[in-house]
């Protein structure tokens, strides 16, 4: 089975820029039935055109409905289905059976993918699910490499598997999370998670009150909830030995400068294993390129757990880190020694800035030594966010580059 890059699109821009960076597939949803209602997400008319966009560039269109359904959410769901189904999406992806018998009867052209949410964890469930005719299960992010290989090995071999390989994991099985919804009453499980666990806590022993009790031994809390975040592009290889044909990048609620970065990663280290399958060794500038954008330091969370233990945790800070800074988006082709620009953060004359594209003007760099505004007044700075410039350059740029500069 061909091996696919899907990317998450929590708005337009975002689905764009993943498919411009290389994405076969992107998910998306509709703004009711899916788990992130904070993402931006698609009106009716919107998930038309986004499902229309991805068609015509020969890429992929999943929707999620995986909310952990209750009574009333079934109301509005037929309707809804129907919607999609005429759409052509090309794949549902629900974790409520209840929503998946739904499914069957009134999106009966459309693929059903289990979501993560469904805690796939074994070959038995993974077979039941493949007899009630799901198409594709996304697993649980708790499986060691040797259990995908058991489960792969269980089902019909043509069930795909999908898993993810980048980006945040939540503390708890697979996202069944109920912090959120204890400590703000909004609920996690129906889109509206507030990451509770990335916040700083203490304890207190409950005989003494007001008493704070340390746990790591400085002044800054300590982040026990606090996950790393899951990196595999050195592994892809043996997740696809393993049985996996679909790799997933989390970040639906991330900048399309995020989304731009681990899709450009991934879609290039994708395309040297295609080539390289049995002697798969990821280049360190891909390994680099993942430091760029914002991230908690990385994990390969459960997938060796087999064989080695590692900590997931992040317990010295919340905070995501990165080494580069998203400066500006290419609107026009370069032509004639000239581009056309967006500022998205303030750069000056002198500065040096790098190029992340899908094509070779990757890593290549400008320096900024002359910029004009569209009515060709000269500037020693861009410090008006999405000002239209142009910049001085050869670099042949495409629109939908990105310029960043190290921070």
């Amino acid at each position: 089975m061909k091996l696919e890059v899907l990317s998450p699109a929590g708005n337009m821009e975002k689905l764009k820029t993943a498919v411009y960076f290389g994405a076969d597939a992107v998910y998306f949803a509709g703004k009711s039935f899916g788990l992130r209602a904070f993402a931006g997400n698609f009106e009716r008319e919107e998930i038309a055109e986004a499902v229309d966009f991805c068609h015509k560039h020969n890429v992929k269109a999943y929707i999620t409905v995986n909310i952990v359904a209750h009574n009333r959410d079934f109301e509005a769901l037929p309707e809804y289905l129907q919607y999609l189904n005429s759409l052509k999406v090309d794949g549902l992806i629900i974790s409520d059976i209840g929503i998946m018998q739904f499914a069957k009867k009134y999106a009966p052209d459309t693929d059903i993918h289990v979501s993560t949410q469904a805690n796939v964890t074994n070959k038995y469930t993974a077979k039941l699910l493949c007899d009630l005719g799901v198409k594709r299960i996304v697993l649980a992010r708790e499986l060691s490499l040797t259990e995908i290989k058991e489960i792969r090995d269980y089902i019909p071999q043509d069930i795909e598997l999908e898993a993810f390989v980048h980006g945040a994991m939540c503390i708890s099985y697979s996202g069944r999370c109920l912090l959120s919804n204890y400590l703000s009453g909004r609920s996690s499980n129906n889109g509206a998670c507030i990451q509770a666990c990335r916040w700083k806590y203490t304890i207190n022993e409950v005989s003494r009150k007001n008493q704070e009790l340390p746990i790591e031994e400085d002044d800054r809390g300590t982040y026990i909830l606090n996950s790393k975040d899951l990196n595999m592009i050195k592994y892809i290889d043996q997740l696809a030995k393993a049985g996996v044909t679909s790799f997933k990048l989390e970040g639906r609620m991330k900048s399309p400068y995020y989304v731009a970065t681990i899709t450009n990663a991934y879609r290039r280290a994708v395309d040297i294993l295609n080539k390289n399958f049995d002697n798969y060794t990821c280049p360190d500038v891909l390994i680099e390129e993942l430091e760029k954008t914002s991230h908690r330091r990385y994990t390969t969370g459960f997938n060796f757990k087999d064989k080695q233990k590692e900590e997931s945790e992040y317990l010295e800070t919340s905070m995501p880190v990165q080494t580069h800074e998203f400066m500006a988006i290419v609107t026009q082709n370069q032509k004639d020694g000239e581009v056309e620009i967006e500022q998205r953060n303030k750069f000056v004359i002198g500065d040096t800035l790098e190029v992340l594209s899908p094509n070779d003007t990757f890593n290549k760099q400008i320096k900024v030594k002359k910029m004009v505004d569209l009515n060709g007044e000269e500037l020693t700075e861009a410090k008006l966010v999405q000002q239209k410039l142009i910049l001085k350059t050869d670099l042949p740029l495409k629109a939908g580059d990105v310029l960043r500069k190290k921070i």
